[in-house]
């Protein structure tokens, strides 16, 4: 078995648990009222997809502490500052467009907490970074303030993919809908994804490739929003991803490992 396939057997696991602690009507009504009726209709529906729209390459700062191709990363992790400083980012360098907050405990040591502590403290918004393989846990991101949701194409068949993203736009929440190939993509936009990622690490072998997201940039409508993650840890990198026309870049290790954020984003971005 892959990793991949291990992660999600063990989510599966790890959401039948949660299922019994908050039932999935209690979880519903949790969040009914929480932005107009509790289905999005606020006064900005979708401001994950909104903020990645903002002219020129925009940033999804990631914050996790552990990878199971790294181990742990930090060791030290005070989520809430990390997020803080990314914020900062966003308003003085203008760079940051929104959080990607890791909540895999078993893999990646993440925490439903991290997420809701961080969505309660900072503007921009928040990706939930998670094996998503039950609408339970779609319910789960917004509940814990999150914006967006990570779908994996590679995990989910096209029905289930679809019913999973017509339910996440149903709630306002933005969905980044990851890509590995072809297939996965032609899935992907026939499923009604808005937002593209292309994961340039193959999560069964941890293979990078940045010629992923460069080859199949041609193949993604640009109608669609195109993510390019993983994999991205200097400036050339970037000016790559600008050159083929990706609209945002997920970076996650690079940041976590630099001492001042606000600094190593303002050299990814060439000021």
């Amino acid at each position: 078995m892959d990793i991949l396939s291990e992660i999600a057997e063990y989510t599966k696991k790890r959401v039948a648990v949660q299922k019994e602690r908050v039932p999935l009507a209690a979880l519903e009504r949790s969040i009914a009222g929480a932005d107009g009726d509790g289905k999005g209709n606020g006064t900005s529906r979708f401001p994950f997809r909104d903020a990645l729209r903002a002219d020129g390459l925009t940033f999804i700062c990631e914050i996790k502490k552990a990878s199971p191709s790294k181990g742990v990363i930090s060791g030290d992790f005070p989520h809430l500052s990390i997020a803080k400083e990314y914020e900062r980012g966003a308003r003085e360098a203008g760079c940051a467009a929104a959080i990607s907050v890791l909540t895999e405990p078993k893999y990646f040591l993440g925490s439903d907490k991290y997420l809701e502590e961080i969505a309660g403290n900072v503007s921009i918004p928040i990706l939930r970074k998670d094996f998503v393989v039950d609408e339970y846990m779609i319910y789960e991101a917004k509940a814990l303030g999150a914006k967006a949701i990570l779908l994996i194409c590679a995990l989910l068949s096209p029905p289930i993919f679809s019913s999973f993203l017509n339910l996440a736009h149903e709630l306002g929440l933005s969905a980044i809908c990851e890509v590995r190939g072809e297939g996965e993509l032609d899935m992907a936009i026939g499923g009604g994804a808005q937002i593209i990622g292309v994961n340039n690490r193959d999560l069964r072998t941890f293979e990078v490739d940045l010629q992923t997201s460069v080859r199949l940039r041609e193949a993604v409508p640009r109608d669609k929003l195109f993510v390019a993650e993983s994999g991205i840890s200097v400036r050339a990198d970037v000016a790559l991803m600008e050159k083929i026309g990706a609209d945002a870049v997920l970076i996650g290790e690079t940041l976590m490992r630099a001492s001042d954020k606000t600094r190593k984003l303002r050299e990814l971005m060439g000021v």
